[in-house]
């Protein structure tokens, strides 16, 4: 009499029961905790100044990401080695003083990272971070009423800050002679459209900077590749093309602030069109992601001539 042969269901049914337990929360792997994006604060001598970094997964196991420091722009990372709960990562020098690499360790305790960062100058710092807001809204924005922002014949509502003051307004022009500080609205804004005409020399550099985070970069890139021209959300966003007209020439910006979603028009043609912006970018005032933030006007560059800047805030 031949053997009774297991039917092929029960057989896999068997070697599935003899297989170990294992929860999604053990199977998950702990590299994941740090993934996503992280609002920086470093602590230095002289006051916290802002930083922000990006990590995410590359493949099945190796973490990846960005960094922006205080100035210049997000720096990609080719790896972040974690080890024992601990973190760490090193990328070249961008605008920092010496010769040696930008070194961070840190670690996540109670969903926050904390740590300490060398420079290149083999300065040390303490740092500490939090999770960046997704900064999504429920429903669409209604707006309110424009208000100019530059309507009297001085600086009333706005502050210099950093160097010294450059800044002055003649007949309805506010003119920045040379690169000296930077200005700062007094009102403080969340979600908005902004226009604003602006004006600048042949080889001078400025820039918008939304909530104070997020730069909108001035430069003069008659002719050049889009990547980083007039427009651009700097070191994060380019236009889909260089819509900049000659310098000297008066020129105009339509912008929206959604969130994290922005539109940019330069010269009424719409070179950014409802795309995210990932962090701040370099000089911005502060880390503080979710909360409301002035306009600045950058001024440490070079000259350049703002005038009609009209913001309509979201209700």
């Amino acid at each position: 009499m031949a053997a009774r042969r297991t039917p092929p269901a029960l057989l896999a049914l068997g070697l599935l029961a003899s297989l170990p337990i294992v929860s999604a929360t053990a199977s998950q792997n702990p590299t994941d905790e740090l993934a996503g994006r992280w609002d920086i604060t470093v602590h230095t001598p002289t006051g916290d100044v802002p930083s922000w970094l990006e990590i995410r997964r590359s493949g099945a196991s190796a973490l990846v990401g960005q960094f922006v420091g205080v100035a210049g722009s997000a720096r990609p990372i080719a790896r972040v080695e974690t080890d024992n709960g601990e973190m760490r990562f090193a990328i070249p020098p961008q605008w920092e003083g010496g010769n040696d690499h930008l070194s961070f360790q840190g670690h996540l305790r109670d969903g926050k990272l904390s740590g300490t960062m060398q420079l290149p100058d083999g300065k040390r710092h303490d740092w500490s971070a939090v999770r960046a807001p997704s900064l999504q809204r429920a429903e669409p924005p209604r707006w309110g009423q424009p208000i100019r922002l530059l309507g009297g014949k001085g600086l009333e509502g706005w502050r210099a800050i950093g160097q010294s003051s450059q800044w002055s307004v003649q007949d309805g022009v506010l003119r920045n002679a040379k690169a000296g500080a930077n200005l700062v609205s007094e009102q403080r804004f969340t979600d908005f459209k902004l226009h604003v005409e602006l004006r600048f020399p042949k080889g001078s550099n400025s820039g918008v900077y939304l909530r104070g985070r997020h730069e909108v970069q001035i430069a003069d890139t008659f002719g050049e590749p889009a990547s980083d021209s007039l427009g651009a959300i700097y070191g994060f966003l380019a236009p889909s093309e260089d819509a900049s007209a000659k310098p000297s020439e008066w020129q105009s910006l339509d912008i929206t602030l959604v969130g994290r979603k922005v539109t940019v028009a330069v010269n009424g043609k719409t070179v950014i069109c409802d795309r995210e912006i990932p962090g701040i970018t370099g000089g911005a005032l502060d880390s503080d992601e979710g909360a409301p933030g002035p306009l600045m006007l950058q001024g440490d560059h070079g000259p350049v001539e703002f005038r009609n800047i009209t913001l309509t805030p979201a209700l």
